[in-house]
């Protein structure tokens, strides 16, 4: 009888040992863990137990997005200046779950980079393979992706890729101050001048004086 309880025993730790977990990638792109991946998971792997408290990884693009990335890599050129226009680009990108390298123009050398590349100097440009669009068009940022392979929007799981910091060095341009104009303090004749003489003569009669009243 003992001995047969310490049998029992040990096949159980045995079999508590050799248990495996699993790490795959549910059909909406979550992570999920467990000893029983359904038949739908993708990237299963086995990963024994998952240590309490360790953050899940980001989950594993889809093979059709790492293809197009791979053959099309998407390049976004901004400014630290660029606010509304290149938050409008990235967010475009973003939803679409589109991988992208960000590239801040703010002095000659990635002033250069980003006309070799987009053959413009204007900000929002994207970049697709060799393809370039400059500026923030829906439709056309679409046409770009569709025809490098990227998933449709809604397909591939969406992004939250913020805007970097200011690149070290970076120093915003001053506030041009408003200019005020100077007031025309000129004397100018009025309707009732009949004094006939030229505007700029000192002694010409203001607006409404006649000749030789008094000022």
């Amino acid at each position: 009888m003992i001995r047969q309880s310490i049998l029992t025993a040990l096949l159980l730790a045995s079999t508590c040992v050799n248990a495996q977990t699993y790490r795959w990638i549910d059909d909406k792109g979550r992570v999920q863990f467990g000893d029983a991946p359904p038949a739908s998971a993708k990237a299963v792997t086995k990963t024994g137990a998952k240590p309490e408290g360790a953050a899940e990884a980001p989950p594993q693009l889809p093979f059709e997005v790492l293809q197009a990335q791979k053959d099309f890599p998407v390049t976004l050129y901004s400014a630290p200046i660029c606010k509304q226009p290149c938050d409008m680009a990235r967010a475009a990108l973003n939803k679409r779950g589109v991988p992208f390298t960000e590239v801040q123009v703010w002095n000659p050398e990635t002033l250069e980079q980003l006309k070799t590349k987009a053959g413009s100097d204007n900000v929002p440009a994207l970049v697709v393979g060799r393809s370039a669009q400059s500026g923030f068009e829906q439709n056309r940022y679409d046409s770009l992706l569709d025809s490098a392979g990227y998933p449709k929007l809604g397909t591939a799981p969406a992004r939250s890729q913020r805007a970097p910091a200011p690149p070290e060095g970076y120093e915003p341009p001053p506030t041009a101050e408003p200019v005020q104009a100077e007031a025309d303090t000129s004397t100018r004749a009025g309707p009732y001048d009949t004094s006939k003489l030229p505007s700029n003569r000192p002694d010409k009669p203001g607006q409404y004086l006649p000749p030789g009243a008094a000022k």
